[in-house]
């Protein structure tokens, strides 16, 4: 009797159990027997869907890894999930990602699934425990990591890359989704730098390096954020870090003298010098020396100088003592030909001599004010203008008054030569004008520098005339002689001896 009402009672099905367990309400598919057949369906197709998903992931990451983590419909949004199931459909997300699309529809479904990731992480929901913190590095290096084309330059450009246009990636909209994803993971506040390391590892920071050859400056700004956090987030990666760097610019000075990334490598650094601790390490020293003097050497300076520029004053800021070993290496490194970079090394040694104190000052003075009695007598109007414009510095002005005895004598004769000689109007005033502003410093001292250049042209003529008469009485001598004639024959050569045959 019990048996049979027990039996009239209604079944719940197993396939509307396997709904429920993926969040979906039974409830509501319970109604007609069409409305069933159609939870069937459903039913069918998503436990397809997770079965691939499930296969994806024990392909992708390690099952030790993976444990404990339940697959999660991934096209589901995480409003239709409860709170402990986000976390599951999150890393779901993320290996979702990880696939390919090559149809237009599947690229479309990979932007908005990057969306609601970004969104996801920017709510502060996401919880990166070791398996989302392996998805999400799984699925940056599936989608960022990539081999550049080579970039063919001509061999007759200046080097001087400035103007060229940039180059945009076609694949950029999603590109930058990832980018912000992986910004936003490294920047998380309660990410565990001890769990992130085991996949956020060195290998994993080199390939992001390579990145930095991308051609569009909106990857490379990207990139130059993320490096600045990770830098800032891993300690243990530190030193790896600048190694890497100075390995990349050593490659690029010594080597190849293309990359496209230099200037973003040295904004990055310009911050990491500023934060170097008082007194600097021998390693920090060696980078100066090793990397970035000789950073000054490629054609192409103009595209990274400015940042360049930035970090030499942050060392010279740290330790005075480094003014005297970079400006000779400013000097090794200077251009004769080059007028537009000259141009950018006199700004560069402005700034180096404006905070350059008198000791130092005093270990360089010479060879500095010879190179730059040379630039005053250009004939590039814009070099001579800039070597003129440096007296109006207050700080190098001070520096030339108290060492006017070893700099005046220096810079008087090209004062003097561009008085009589130069062609450009411009030059000619600021010339004028410097002589009047050391006349009024010391005019004993420029009097007796005119004196002594009158004394050297007097020799120099002199020694000139010497020169002529000494040629004239050589051709006149060389005229007279005549060589006695010689009949001297010439020795008949012996006939080969014939082999007979």
């Amino acid at each position: 009797m019990i048996k049979q009402i027990l039996s009239k009672l209604p079944r719940k099905s197993q396939k509307s159990d396997s709904l429920d367990s993926d969040g979906f309400d039974s409830g509501n598919h319970t109604s007609n027997s069409g409305t069933g057949v159609q939870c069937t369906n459903i039913g069918n197709s998503i436990t397809s869907r997770l079965s691939v998903v499930k296969r994806v992931s024990s392909a992708v990451f390690p099952a030790s890894i993976m444990a404990g983590v339940e697959a999660v419909e991934p096209n589901l949004s995480f409003k239709d999930v409860s709170n402990p199931q986000k976390q599951n459909l999150f890393i779901s997300k993320l290996n979702l990602c990880c696939e390919p699309d090559k149809a237009t529809s599947e690229q479309d479904i990979k932007r908005q699934t990057l969306i609601e990731l970004v969104d996801f992480v920017s709510s502060g929901s996401a919880k990166f425990n070791e398996p989302a913190v392996a998805a999400l590095c799984k699925m940056c290096t599936v989608n960022l990591f990539r081999v550049f084309p080579p970039k063919y330059r001509s061999n007759t450009s200046s080097g001087e890359l400035e103007d060229d246009e940039p180059t945009f990636d076609p694949a950029w909209s999603n590109l930058q989704l990832v980018y912000d994803l992986l910004l936003r993971f490294i920047s998380y506040n309660s990410l565990d730098a001890k769990v992130a390391k085991k996949h956020v590892h060195q290998s994993f920071i080199l390939r992001l390096l390579d990145l930095f050859e991308s051609e569009d400056p909106r990857e490379r700004d990207c990139l130059k954020t993320i490096l600045h956090r990770i830098y800032g987030k891993f300690m243990m990666h530190r030193p790896f870090v600048r190694k890497a760097v100075s390995n990349i610019i050593y490659r690029f000075v010594l080597e190849t003298e293309r990359h496209n990334g230099i200037a973003e490598l040295l904004e990055i650094f310009g911050s990491i010098i500023s934060g170097f601790a008082i007194p600097l390490k021998e390693e920090h020293k060696m980078f100066l020396w090793r990397a970035l003097i000789p950073l000054h050497k490629p054609k192409s300076v103009g595209v990274y100088h400015q940042q360049l520029t930035y970090c030499v004053v942050q060392f010279i800021d740290k330790d005075q003592k480094l003014a005297n070993s970079v400006i000779k290496g400013l000097l090794k490194y200077w251009p004769i030909t080059n007028s537009q970079k000259e141009l950018m090394f006199i700004s560069e040694l402005e700034e180096i001599l404006e905070m350059t104190n008198m000791v130092e000052f005093q270990k360089i003075m010479v060879p500095v004010f010879r190179r730059i009695a040379c630039c005053l007598n250009s004939s590039h109007y814009q070099v001579a203008e800039r070597a003129h414009l440096l007296w109006n510095n207050e700080h190098i002005l001070n520096l030339v008054t108290h060492n006017r005895h070893v700099i005046f004598p220096l810079i008087f004769p090209s004062l003097e030569w561009n008085s009589r000689n130069h062609w450009n109007q411009a030059v000619l005033n600021l010339t004028q004008n410097i002589r009047k502003m050391f006349s009024e410093m010391d005019e004993e001292l420029l009097l007796a520098c005119q004196r002594k250049l009158e004394e050297e042209n007097n020799r120099s003529i002199e020694a000139a005339e010497k020169r002529k008469l000494a040629w004239e009485r050589l051709e006149s001598t060389a005229a007279a002689f005549k060589p006695p004639s010689t009949n001297i024959v010439p020795p008949v050569q012996p006939a080969a001896p014939q082999v007979a045959c």
